[in-house]
C-alpha cells in the first residue's frame, strides 16, 4: 500500500503489475484520459505480462511508429520482416523504426515496451483465451 494518493494533476504513483491489466498492459499514451498525467501523444509505455504461448493476433502492418522492447523476464520472440529476434536474457532488447512486426512469448515473459509517437489506429482484436475478443493497442 502506498503511503500517499496515487494521482494528482502533476504526478502518478503506481505499480505496473497492478495497473497494466486494466489497459492490456499500457501504462502511458494517447489512450489515457486527457488531464491524467499518464496521457501522452509523444510516447506509449507498456508493461507486458505474457503467458507462455501468448502471441499477437496478427502482424502490425503499415507501422509508422518506432518501438523498443526490453525483456524483463522470460523468453520472448519478436518477428520482423526477414528477421526473427529472440530476447532470452534479462535486459535483451530490440529497437525498430516503421517496421511491420509480430511477437510471441516462448516462455512466461514480462516485457517493457516503449513506442513513439502515441497515435490511435493500431488496435488489433486478440483472443483473451476464453474465445472472446479484446482490443490491443
Amino acid at each position: 500500500m502506498l503511503p500517499f494518493p496515487p494521482m494528482t494533476d502533476n504526478f502518478y504513483v503506481g505499480n505496473a503489475g497492478e495497473d497494466a491489466p486494466g489497459e492490456q498492459g499500457w501504462l502511458l499514451g494517447h489512450f489515457k484520459p486527457s488531464g491524467d498525467c499518464r496521457h501522452s501523444q509523444e510516447v506509449e509505455v507498456k508493461w507486458g505480462m505474457h503467458a507462455r504461448g501468448d502471441r499477437r493476433a496478427q502482424w502490425v502492418s503499415g507501422e509508422t511508429r518506432s518501438a523498443l522492447l526490453l525483456l524483463v523476464s522470460g523468453r520472448f520472440r519478436v518477428e520482423l520482416p526477414g528477421r526473427s529476434v529472440l530476447l532470452a536474457q534479462q535486459g535483451d532488447y530490440v529497437v525498430f523504426h516503421r517496421l511491420s512486426h509480430s511477437w510471441h512469448a516462448e516462455e512466461e515473459s514480462t516485457v517493457l515496451a516503449v513506442r513513439w509517437p502515441s497515435i490511435p489506429g493500431y488496435a488489433v482484436p486478440a483472443s483473451d483465451g476464453r474465445g472472446s475478443v479484446q482490443e490491443r493497442r
